[in-house]
């Protein structure tokens, strides 16, 4: 029986169980993903993290879910309380619903009963993973728009912009997986690796996707609707209590949701990486082992996000958008182009992907010793304006002078012209030089 059979013939309490583990699996994540990122970023910054609550600090994240229910719920006067309410909500639901296309493992027994660790696998489930990170802009907007402050709706329209940009660069890279796998289902592309995973065979597809899942998720260093030196708190400024643990839940779960993602499209999925995958006739990748090495690799990429966060600066909005326009989607376009020629070619004529990458890397490293002799026989010609800065904004003048400013005496004089005569039998001129000046700026 195929995956999808598998998963039909399961039974009602067999669904059931499945829900709740999934709906268990963002806030244990979450909760898991806080304490161990603040005591990565404390082992990179040379600092010990969170060290006071529970038995080295581990506890610190269930103190945090504890406290944030019970805070006060500030609400602005100026807000829209139907759709403040509703914002977080419409953040996490997308994001717990990616969970539902994700292959965990092979086929096990559970309870006697024969099923795929999967909830449900559909013909387009990496369109819905998409569809959900997609909808999920819609809560941020809206959460910016209905606090009735400007920050917040300044937070909401940046996160708007940076997310779809992003999301147009993922989408792409996703494309060279789907014409290797011929389908859409996540089953069916961890099932076309067993020849060789996605991330060496599409190195130009792996990368762009850990770029865009990063600015995707609005993490460092692409954190601009978050950027606390500009806009307090991003869009969600103006929340707290249980809707601001909201909105932090989804913001880990999507993390994870991505992570899991890379691991599905160019990591194998759950099947063992090299040197183990050949052990005991293929002993490592059935049963529950498969569950393990999912994990593992999921972990792994979440681990480049804190790596991220805890040694690069922010970026400028700016240069932040420029990379997405103008770097990644343009690259993507150029690479999905490359691998429809050359599976072209592989169809059309008896060529091994051993001799494409070949070929394709001697025509690389020509293109690049092409590159470098056109810049070294290219003259720099002096400018004949002034430099400019590396922002993009110009200096002053190098022949800027400064005027000088008029002496004081003169400032009176002018001011004493201005000034309207007396009229009357009883007006005075004025006795000290004083007097003279009074009412003059």
């Amino acid at each position: 029986m195929t995956r999808a059979e598998l998963l039909a013939d399961d039974p009602l309490w067999l669904i059931l169980i499945k829900v709740v583990v999934l709906l268990l699996m963002g806030p244990i994540l979450t909760v898991f993903m806080i304490v161990w990122e603040r005591k990565l970023i404390g082992r990179f910054q040379q600092r010990p993290g969170p060290n006071r609550v529970g038995p080295g600090g581990y506890l610190q994240s269930v103190a945090d879910a504890i406290k944030l229910p019970f805070k006060e719920q500030i609400i602005p006067e100026g807000a829209d309380r139907k759709v403040y309410f509703l914002a977080p909500v419409i953040v996490v639901i997308p994001a717990m619903l990616s969970f539902s296309v994700m292959p965990f493992g092979p086929e096990v027994s559970i309870f006697g009963e024969r099923t795929v660790l999967q909830l449900v696998d559909l013909p387009v489930g990496v369109l819905l993973v998409l569809a959900g990170a997609g909808f999920g802009i819609y809560g941020i907007v809206l959460a910016g728009w209905s606090s009735g402050s400007p920050y917040p709706l300044l937070g909401g329209l940046r996160s708007a912009a940076q997310m779809i940009s992003y999301e147009i660069a993922m989408g792409l890279s996703i494309v060279g997986v789907v014409l290797y796998a011929q389908s859409l289902s996540t089953g069916d592309i961890v099932a076309a690796q067993e020849t060789g995973w996605f991330f060496y065979l599409l190195p130009f597809s792996f990368l762009i996707y850990m770029v865009s899942m990063v600015g995707e998720t609005n993490r460092a260093p692409f954190d601009l609707p978050e950027a606390e030196s500009e806009l307090v708190g991003g869009f969600h400024t103006e929340y707290s209590s249980m809707k601001f643990a909201l909105f932090f839940l989804a913001e880990y779960v999507n993390m994870v949701i991505v992570s899991m993602f890379a691991t599905t499209l160019f990591l194998g999925g759950y099947m063992a990486p090299w040197p183990i995958s050949l052990i005991g006739d293929n002993y490592f990748n059935s049963g529950w082992w498969p569950v393990l090495w999912f994990f593992a690799k999921t972990f792994a990429v979440l681990f480049c996000f804190i790596w991220l966060r805890s040694t690069l600066p922010r970026f400028r909005y700016d240069q932040f958008m420029r990379i997405g326009w103008k770097v990644l989607v343009p690259l993507n376009l150029v690479w999905i182009v490359l691998i429809a020629g050359l599976r072209a070619i592989r169809t059309d004529s008896e060529v091994s992907t051993g001799q494409i990458l070949t070929y394709g890397g001697i025509v690389i490293l020509v293109l690049i010793g092409i590159s470098f002799v056109f810049d070294r026989g290219r003259s720099v010609e002096e400018p004949d304006q002034v430099t400019l800065t590396g922002s993009g904004y110009p200096v002053p003048p190098l022949d800027l002078e400064v005027p000088s400013a008029p002496k004081r005496k003169a400032v009176r004089a002018r001011g004493s012209r201005r000034r309207p005569a007396r009229v009357g039998a009883g007006a005075e001129e004025p006795n000290s030089e004083k007097e003279s000046t009074d009412g003059d700026v």
